[in-house]
């Protein structure tokens, strides 16, 4: 569950997101879904964006964010940088405000302040795993969840891997 589809993190966080394979998902019947807070309108611009074409769906009203304890406001900023966040705070919160400013619709696209998180839940509506932001930067590593959830890794780093013969 994404904070908001302005958020400079989440944005990366989602790039990231898209290079998982479907195929990955389907070798282990799982379904990746990120939720967002704001307009439905948003979802297919954000997905040119980051090339993210798994499921997403929007909670303009936070319902799910509150059912889950999702914090508003920055915690604790003394956190684990995520390993899927390139960008430093300063250049990244400009380039979240320049794209509210030259977007079409010109709104901030929900609660700017709403964390999100990561969760497994299934078979059935049982939750396996939560873990819920304490700031825009505290996204568990999309590896973890993978893992958790009995699907392959990816490997996210942009160095060629070098395989032992």
């Amino acid at each position: 569950m994404l904070q908001n589809f302005l958020c400079y993190t989440c944005k990366e966080y989602v790039e990231d997101l898209a290079k998982v394979p479907k195929a990955f998902l389907q070798e282990s019947n799982v379904r990746l879904i990120v939720i967002g807070q704001s307009s439905y309108h948003h979802i297919k611009p954000f997905c040119s964006l980051t090339g993210y074409t798994h499921e997403m769906y929007v909670d303009p009203q936070r319902e799910i964010y509150k059912i889950l304890g999702m914090k508003r406001g920055e915690g604790n900023n003394v956190s684990v940088r995520s390993p899927h966040v390139k960008s430093n705070t300063f250049l990244g919160s400009i380039r979240s405000i320049w794209r509210a400013m030259t977007g079409p619709a010109f709104d901030f696209q929900g609660d700017p302040v709403q964390q999100g998180g990561a969760l497994i839940i299934g078979p059935g509506n049982e939750v396996h795993f939560l873990h819920l932001d304490k700031n825009r930067l505290d996204h568990v590593p999309i590896n973890t969840v993978l893992q958790l959830a009995g699907v392959k890794t990816v490997n996210f780093s942009n160095k060629p891997q070098i395989i032992d013969i």
